[in-house]
């Protein structure tokens, strides 16, 4: 009888163990991909913060083009705040999903300002605004390093919701796939050109 026992208590601990096991490690890559997103967060609103002053500097030189600075900033506004609304809630695909959209709007508008500043020899030789140029370019590439590193932490949250046993748990705990950070625009594609 004590060798039933000692199975049935095997058991128990099997049944009862596995699923907690399983329910840790959803939650330690649900908040690891949380914890990505955040890095992208940080270099983001870097990012953002930077944009008023290149604007600023910009607008010194270039007078006539009112509507492309204008729309830099109404740009660099909306993707401050699909930003925020990710930052909220790194699990709302739609969050995310806006955010992708916004920033690709935003890098569209600075290539404009960037192609429209190649007619300002002043303002391509000017300190400042070279300055702003090597920190919003090293930052995009910090960027792209942190949406890498968030997608891969998504892709492995994701995996683990599809696979077998887990897959189980997760549907009991109401686990729902996290949304990958994607980019919008095939232009965005391409590689960066700064030209001076």
């Amino acid at each position: 009888m004590s060798a039933f026992l000692i199975v049935l208590l095997v058991l128990v601990i099997v049944v009862v163990a596995v699923p907690i096991a399983i329910y840790n490690g959803l939650v330690g890559l649900r908040n690891r991909y949380k914890n990505a997103f955040a890095q992208i967060d940080v270099q983001l609103k870097r990012r953002h913060d930077l944009i008023p002053n290149l604007v600023e500097t910009a607008k010194a030189f270039m007078t006539h083009e009112r509507e492309t600075l204008e729309a830099v900033i109404q740009a660099r506004n909306q993707a401050s705040q699909a930003r925020q609304a990710a930052e909220a809630n790194p699990s709302d695909p739609a969050a995310i999903q806006g955010l992708a959209q916004a920033e690709s709007g935003l890098g569209g508008v600075l290539g404009r300002l960037f192609a429209l500043s190649e007619g300002y020899p002043e303002l391509r030789s000017n300190q400042n605004m070279l300055q702003l140029q090597e920190e919003l370019t090293s930052t995009e590439s910090k960027v792209a390093f942190s949406r890498q590193a968030y997608n891969d932490a998504v892709m492995h949250f994701n995996n683990k919701l599809e696979m077998f046993p887990s897959n189980l748990v997760a549907r009991l705990f109401a686990f729902v796939p996290a949304t990958l950070f994607e980019v919008a625009d095939d232009r965005e594609r391409e590689s960066v050109k700064v030209q001076f």
